[in-house]
């Protein structure tokens, strides 16, 4: 109690020296928290999660002060607890509750730009009931093994999706000098080129252009402006698991998908099938296979080789998201993938499902 006390007093007087100077002044009370234990305040930069602050409970509760710039997202971290929380942070008095255990479910006020947040994903809340009863559809039907219903509940998947990103993109227009645009814009920005991506950027706000989360994006822009359909495929060289190196050029004369997947990737696994059954189809026509595993276990990634029945060539350097090809092609989710043409041009992105076997059919049959 008496540290407690002192760290008010601490806080109290450095407010009243520092008056004009604006900063923040976090307190948070969170079930769950064992006095002397660590918080974490950290903000995400160039793809890492950098500490800001530190704080140590007392009386299960904690505090931090200090100085940020421009509004951004920031994540609190409990030590021996897993997960998150995120929050915008701003210089003004920011009061976090909630529960250790469940850090995601944090309840934040004192931030404008934090309320804003939290109607904007309230917007949201109509897309999740709808993917939801979707789910709950899906898994009727697959256990009546109806499989015109799943084709059906396929389209409407798809549907949301899509309603689903644009309700995000038009919020993103439609507030140009809103600080939560450039998060709400990555999290919409997976099934955009960098051309696409450079024309949300260029609508905001000049602003903005201070945000690490902008800059991030502007590098994104440029490396997806690379990887865009029509260009020449960047080469590189990765080992297989024999330890022998591969280069992507060296399998080029063929029709050639690169796969970026991992054995721990659920939507990866689930797609493998797909591609197993379109690489049986069209590999004696001239399409071929070369997949870029994220693993970083490398048991567990020539498992799942052999699990799903897997038969092209594989490479990975073991990196998980930090792997050179993949950062090389600005994959940031996965399952994803490049359709090049025998000369190495990028034809198609992110061809799954029943659109890789149209495409191959298109070009092949």
């Amino acid at each position: 109690m008496k540290k407690l006390f002192f760290l008010l007093i601490l806080v109290i007087s450095v407010l009243a020296c520092n008056q004009k100077e604006p900063q923040y002044v976090i307190t948070g009370n969170l079930d769950g928290l064992t006095d002397e234990g660590q918080i974490y305040l950290k903000k995400r930069k160039a793809g890492k999660y950098l500490t800001i602050d530190s704080a140590i409970v007392s009386n299960g509760s904690f505090m931090m002060v200090g100085k940020t710039g421009l509004p951004e997202m920031h994540y609190l971290y409990v030590d021996g607890k897993r997960g998150a929380g995120r929050f915008f942070l701003e210089n003004l008095e920011i009061q976090i509750t909630g529960s250790a255990d469940t850090l995601y479910k944090i309840e934040v006020s004192g931030s404008p730009v934090q309320d804003e947040y939290n109607a904007f994903n309230d917007g949201l809340s109509i897309f999740n009931d709808e993917f939801r009863a979707n789910y709950e559809q899906r898994k009727l039907a697959k256990d009546a093994k109806d499989n015109e219903k799943l084709a059906l509940l396929d389209v409407q998947s798809d549907s949301i999706y899509k309603k689903y990103i644009a309700f995000q993109l038009d919020y993103v227009k439609g507030h140009p000098a809103s600080y939560i645009s450039p998060t709400i814009l990555r999290g919409a920005s997976y099934d955009l080129d960098g051309n696409e991506l450079g024309e949300y950027l260029n609508g905001l706000d000049e602003s903005l252009s201070g945000l690490e989360e902008v800059k991030t994006l502007n590098e994104r822009a440029e490396v997806l402006k690379k990887v865009a359909i029509g260009q020449p495929a960047p080469d590189f060289t990765q080992n297989d698991p024999d330890g022998n190196p591969v280069k992507l050029s060296s399998l080029f004369g063929s029709y050639l998908l690169i796969d970026f997947w991992a054995a721990w990737c659920g939507p990866c696994r689930a797609e493998n099938p797909n591609v197993v059954a379109a690489y049986n189809k069209y590999h004696d026509k001239g399409f071929d296979v070369l997949g870029v595993s994220l693993d970083r276990d490398k048991d567990k990634w020539l498992e799942a080789v052999e699990k799903d029945e897997i038969s092209w060539t594989q490479v990975s350097d073991l990196q998980y998201w930090q792997n050179a090809a993949a950062k090389l092609y600005g994959v940031n989710s996965i399952p994803g993938n490049f359709l090049l043409d025998k000369d190495g041009i990028i034809l198609a992105r992110n061809v799954r499902g029943d659109d890789l076997h149209k495409k191959l059919a298109e070009l092949m049959d």
